[in-house]
């Protein structure tokens, strides 16, 4: 385990020095969640354009998902495990390449933020891809957020690895239960015009 630790932040270091001060203000700007909000209106659009009134369905599993990759990381994993981002490391102290004095909290594995854009990515994913084979996109994006909180320096690589994955597995759940709940729905829908 401690030569995993030294690996991440090997790799930590590696990556957060691959930075430009021309870069700075847009890495920093890109990283805040309200900044995606034209994705998030675009995503929306095509929800409730393709599953018009079961769209409610979608879009409560999806304020469900969010609230679990959110929380678990939050609530549970950085409280436990209590491992000190790069950017509050007294090890690492001058090493750090930090934006803006922003440090993020005291703890940072694993990464919220990975796990809420890797969980949206992955749900819409499997909900879109037969309609829309261009979703896939969203896994670019995911990317492109959890690689921001390394440049920044508030996350080690791992700390995106473990969100990734925490976002990846609750979006398959969710995804699940989710189909299941549509699937219902269309046959009751079905049921109704026949009986009708």
């Amino acid at each position: 385990m401690h030569k995993l630790l030294e690996y991440d932040r090997d790799l930590f270091l590696l990556l957060n020095e691959l930075h430009s001060p021309w870069l700075d203000q847009p890495m920093y700007f890109l990283s805040n969640t309200l900044t995606w909000l034209p994705l998030y209106a675009l995503l929306l659009f095509l929800i409730v354009k393709d599953y018009k009134k079961q769209s409610w369905v979608v879009l409560l599993a999806i304020v469900i998902l969010i609230t679990l990759t959110d929380q678990i990381p939050s609530s549970l994993m950085k409280p436990y495990f209590e491992r000190l981002r790069p950017s509050r490391e007294p090890g690492l102290e001058g090493m750090v390449h930090i934006v803006n004095d922003y440090r993020g909290g005291l703890y940072g594995f694993a990464s919220s933020h990975a796990a809420n854009t890797f969980g949206t990515a992955m749900f819409l994913f499997l909900l879109m891809r037969k309609r829309r084979p261009a979703i896939a996109l969203v896994f670019l994006w995911a990317a492109f957020v959890s690689y921001t909180r390394i440049y920044l320096g508030v996350h080690y690589p791992g700390d995106i690895l473990a969100g990734a994955i925490i976002g990846i597995g609750c979006a398959i759940a969710i995804y699940s239960i989710t189909r299941s709940v549509l699937n219902r729905e269309n046959n009751v829908a079905r049921n109704n015009q026949l009986a009708g």
